[in-house]
């Protein structure tokens, strides 16, 4: 079964383990829901930043410099450090020059090496690495796919935009097969990818071409939860037993699915950072009090 849910729809069928996440750049609302599967794990939190878009200049974000930084003093402010960071995607925006993509992804990751988290996770987007299939981005941070594991949590990184054609590709597929083999049936597993792995709008670009085969392999676990990026807003989707949940941009908010068109939305100087943000997500036995983390200036 597939199914393109609503935030309350979403809270009250994903009813399993315990996670809360808060997406807000500024002032936008929190929302709950639970991660699958990690009720019997410690407690720990972690950071998704997605679509950063580095470089960007235009009337879509007036303040494209300064919404990255933002973001990035208010993870740093929080109380408790997240036990990591993971940014899903497009770091940097998109240019067929060689030189510029490589000086915007230096200068992606050295604001980036100041947050204080104890480690930070990169995936690429579209933008990064599908015009020269990732070369240039892994000079900057190393493979494009990957996993590890956190407190009784498997994590893994999947690469659906180096293959500009949005696949994953027969390679990383065995290759997520083999690890998916080494983990117990009742593992919990959190995916990360930059775009998602169901068909959300496949004309749009928001798919990947393969990636009902992933979610076939993933499908025997009970415990799964993806997290990803690309559409530049909050969506929650199932796939089986399955939550997907796409994270909010740092750099201009795309219509929803079913618009008559996907090009970003007028900033709005009354409300200059709405539809912008981030997610932090506490993982553990019971639900923790949420709060929302405001950006200064925001």
């Amino acid at each position: 079964m597939e199914k393109n849910i609503d935030r309350r729809d979403f809270l009250r069928l994903a009813g399993l383990g315990g996670v809360v996440f808060a997406s807000g750049l500024g002032t936008s609302a929190c929302a709950e829901a639970k991660l699958r599967g990690t009720a019997a794990g410690p407690d720990f939190s972690f950071v998704q930043l997605s679509d950063t878009h580095w470089g960007f200049s235009g009337a879509p974000n007036p303040d494209a410099q300064g919404t990255l930084p933002k973001a990035i003093a208010a993870v740093n402010a929080l109380a408790q450090q997240p036990d990591f960071v993971v940014f899903t995607g497009d770091l940097t925006h998109l240019t067929l020059d060689a030189k510029v993509r490589r000086a915007r992804l230096a200068e992606f990751r050295d604001i980036a090496a100041k947050l204080r988290a104890p480690s930070v996770h990169f995936l690429p987007g579209e933008h990064d690495a599908s015009l020269d299939h990732g070369e240039a981005y892994q000079e900057f941070f190393g493979p494009t796919h990957g996993s590890f594991d956190h407190k009784a949590i498997h994590f893994i990184l999947l690469d659906n935009v180096s293959d500009p054609k949005g696949a994953l590709g027969e390679a990383q597929l065995a290759w997520l097969a083999s690890d998916l083999a080494r983990q117990s049936p009742d593992s919990s597993i959190v995916v990360f990818a930059h775009r998602p792995l169901f068909d959300l709008v496949p004309e749009w670009g928001w798919a990947t071409a393969d990636g009902d085969r992933a979610v076939q392999l993933l499908a025997p676990f009970p415990k799964v939860t993806v997290f990803y990026g690309h559409i530049h807003q909050e969506n929650h989707h199932l796939t089986g037993a399955i939550a997907h949940h796409a994270a909010r941009s740092l750099i201009f908010p795309l219509p929803a699915p079913g618009s008559p068109d996907h090009k970003p939305i007028a900033w709005d100087p009354a409300q200059p950072y709405r539809g912008l943000g981030w997610r932090q997500v506490d993982t553990g036995a019971h639900l923790p009090q949420i709060h929302e983390q405001a950006v200064a200036g925001a």
